[in-house]
């Protein structure tokens, strides 16, 4: 059974357990090792038993907990050259063994143990991010935050999927209107940006397929959106959408900030 879980995700900090019966990874680690031990805790497991760190970007909220985990536990790290690149430029990460750190090229599948995990190229304003497909056996999952805009691409290589953890950062009202600093906004609405909640349900509208089996909407800024608001306007997008599902076909939850998300699996 292929199972999904977010210990935090948004702007403050992400951290996502994929893992089989067998098997578990983490991706990323934006947050203290002390809430991702816990938030392991809580669903019955230990940070020792991660078979590894899959890291999507370079930026604080996805490696804060990064050179702790690494310190403390010995996890070898994944990512592409250019993430690794830029992790060990980032002074508050401290250093880490750089035997822990693999490489990892977009289209080029990893396997741990019952795990294959392949990462996929997406656009963001970072060295060389990219989104995670993990498979085990028939059972198919992605986790993809972090993406100004998407293609017919990436669309391509995200279909047929059991699990999806899915960006819906911002509402757009809400973020023209905000506080933020014009050139903060022109970079979030930017195609190396963030995806607005229209934006994901659009997205989730192309991956929809007859055995489809649950969403979770993640990387919800803290000032531009908010819980109710990103699962509506998903849920309409989908129902509205040139697509022959609805909103109410398939299950979706929306990650917690700052709490362990309940586990989905595939049926």
């Amino acid at each position: 059974m292929l199972e999904l879980c977010s210990i935090a995700s948004g702007s403050s900090g992400n951290c996502i357990c994929v893992g089989s019966d067998d098997c578990h990874i983490l991706i990323d680690a934006g947050i203290s090792g002390k809430r991702i031990e816990q938030g392991l805790n809580s669903i019955d497991l230990k940070s020792q038993e991660m078979q590894g760190i899959f890291v999507t970007h370079e930026h604080i909220d996805h490696i804060a907990g990064l050179g702790v985990m690494a310190r403390r536990y010995g996890l070898p790290m994944y990512a592409t050259q250019g993430t690794i690149e830029a992790i060990k430029n980032t002074s508050s990460v401290g250093k880490i063994d750089e035997e822990l750190f693999h490489p990892v090229c977009p289209e080029e599948e990893i396997t741990i143990q019952d795990l294959s995990i392949t990462p996929i190229a997406i656009s963001h304003d970072a060295a060389e991010p990219v989104a995670y497909r993990i498979r085990s056996g028939q059972q198919q999952a992605a986790v993809v935050t972090d993406l100004g805009n998407y293609d017919e691409e990436l669309v391509g290589k995200l279909q047929g999927l059991d699990l999806l953890l899915l960006e819906a950062n911002h509402d757009i009202h809400m973020l023209e209107t905000g506080v933020y600093p014009y050139p903060l906004k022109r970079r979030i609405m930017g195609d190396r940006g963030h995806l607005s909640n229209e934006r994901s349900g659009q997205l989730l509208g192309e991956l929809l397929h007859d055995r489809f089996g649950a969403v979770m909407l993640g990387h919800l800024s803290k000032e531009n959106n908010y819980e109710e608001l990103a699962y509506e306007a998903v849920r309409l997008e989908v129902t509205m959408g040139d697509n022959p599902y609805k909103a109410d076909d398939f299950p979706m939850q929306v990650a917690k900030r700052d709490t362990v998300s309940p586990v989905m699996r595939a049926e």
